[in-house]
C-alpha cells in the first residue's frame, strides 16, 4: 500500500462521535489532523443532501478546508456528511474518503461507507460492522491495567466493571431509574461475592449519579468521581467482567471488544437498532442479559475497527 502521509478526521467534535473516526485512524497507524466542523444556521438543519455550499455554510471556518487535500478522509456525524463529500468531490482522486455511520445520502459520495448492521445500508463500497467503530485496543487495555493495578487492589475478586449511560432520545433515565440501577447492583455484588468498579456519562447527570453512588457506599466498590486520569481502559484490563446499560452501543461494542463476559443492563424504552445490535451480539455468544447472575464464558473478541481498517489497506493497496 502506498504510504498516507496525510489523513483528516472530520467531526462535529462529539465525544462518541470524535473517538470512531480517532479509533479508525490509530487502527490503521497514520498520521492525522482533526478538523471540527460547525455548520450555520440555516445549513445546519438542511438535510447533507440539500446543503448547496457545504464549505461555505462554515463560514471564515472553510479556510481550514483547502488543497493540498489529505490522502484519506475519515468523517463521522451528519454535520460532517456534506463537507466531506465536498472535499472529496473537489479532490477526486487524490483523497480516499470513508464515512462511518450512515450518511444517509448516496453511498457513491464517498469511496467507503462504513455502518453498523443494524443500519440496512446495502452498496458496493459498503462494510457493514455488529458494532460501532471504537479505540479500544488489547495494548491499550494492557497498559490501563499496569497503570491502575496497585490503584484496585484492595478490591477482592470478582472484579466486575460496570459502565452507566443515561438518558437519551431512546432510553429514559431519572431518579427512579437510579435506584433500581444501584439497588440492583448492590445485590449482584453481593450475591456474588464481587467488587464493582463503577463510571458513569454525563448523560447519567450528577443527581441520579449521586444515587448510585450512595447505593454503592463502602469498601467493597470503587467509583469514579470524574477526577483526575479516566480509569476506563484499567477497568477493562483488570475486570473479570462487565455490566453495561443498554442505552450505548459503543459501550457494548467496546466491552465485547475484551473478550470478556458482558453483562447488558436494561432501561426504559428502547429503538428498533438497539434491539437489533443487542439480538445479534446476545446471539455471537458475546453478551447475556443481566439478571443477577455471574458465569464466565469466553468468545473471539469483536474487532469492527481492525477489519474495517484491514480493508481499506486492501482497497489503498489496489487503487494508490
Amino acid at each position: 500500500m502506498t504510504t498516507i502521509a496525510s489523513c483528516w478526521l472530520v467531526t462535529d467534535g462529539r465525544i462518541g462521535i470524535e473517538n470512531e473516526a480517532l479509533g479508525l485512524a490509530e487502527a490503521l497507524g497514520v498520521p492525522y489532523e482533526i478538523k471540527r466542523v460547525a455548520p450555520r444556521p440555516p445549513w445546519r438543519w438542511l438535510p447533507p443532501r440539500f446543503v448547496p455550499c457545504p464549505l461555505a455554510s462554515l463560514g471564515p471556518a472553510a479556510a481550514a478546508f483547502r488543497p493540498p487535500w489529505p490522502d484519506l478522509l475519515i468523517a463521522c456525524g451528519r454535520q460532517s456528511v456534506a463537507i466531506a463529500a465536498e472535499i472529496k468531490r473537489r479532490a477526486g482522486a487524490a483523497t480516499f474518503a470513508v464515512f462511518l455511520q450512515n450518511p444517509r445520502v448516496p453511498t457513491t459520495w464517498f469511496d467507503l461507507v462504513v455502518p453498523p448492521l443494524h443500519d440496512h445500508v446495502m452498496g458496493p463500497n459498503v462494510i457493514e460492522t455488529r458494532g460501532a467503530i471504537h479505540r479500544v485496543t488489547p495494548a491499550k487495555i494492557a497498559a490501563g491495567a499496569e497503570r491502575f493495578r496497585a490503584a484496585f487492589a484492595h478490591l477482592a475478586r470478582p472484579l466486575v466493571a460496570v459502565m452507566i449511560g443515561g438518558a437519551s432520545k431512546e432510553y429514559k433515565f431519572d431518579a427512579t431509574d437510579a435506584e433500581r440501577i444501584g439497588r440492583d447492583l448492590a445485590r449482584f455484588a453481593e450475591s456474588n461475592s464481587a467488587s464493582l468498579l463503577v463510571t458513569m456519562s454525563r448523560r447519567t447527570g450528577e443527581a441520579n449519579a449521586a444515587i448510585i453512588r450512595k447505593a454503592l457506599d463502602g469498601p467493597r466498590h470503587w467509583v469514579w468521581d470524574g477526577q483526575g486520569e479516566n480509569p476506563y481502559f484499567g477497568m477493562l484490563g483488570l475486570a473479570d467482567a462487565v455490566v453495561a446499560t443498554v442505552d450505548s452501543i459503543a459501550m457494548t461494542s467496546e466491552a465485547a471488544s475484551t473478550g470478556k463476559p458482558v453483562y447488558v443492563m436494561g432501561l426504559r424504552g428502547e429503538r428498533r437498532k438497539f434491539v437489533e445490535f443487542h439480538a445479534r451480539l446476545q446471539a455471537d455468544g458475546m453478551t447475556r442479559p443481566f439478571d443477577g447472575r455471574l458465569d464466565s464464558w469466553t468468545y473471539p473478541p469483536l474487532d469492527d475497527t481492525g477489519l474495517v481498517a484491514k480493508a481499506i489497506r486492501a482497497r489503498l493497496g489496489g487503487t494508490r
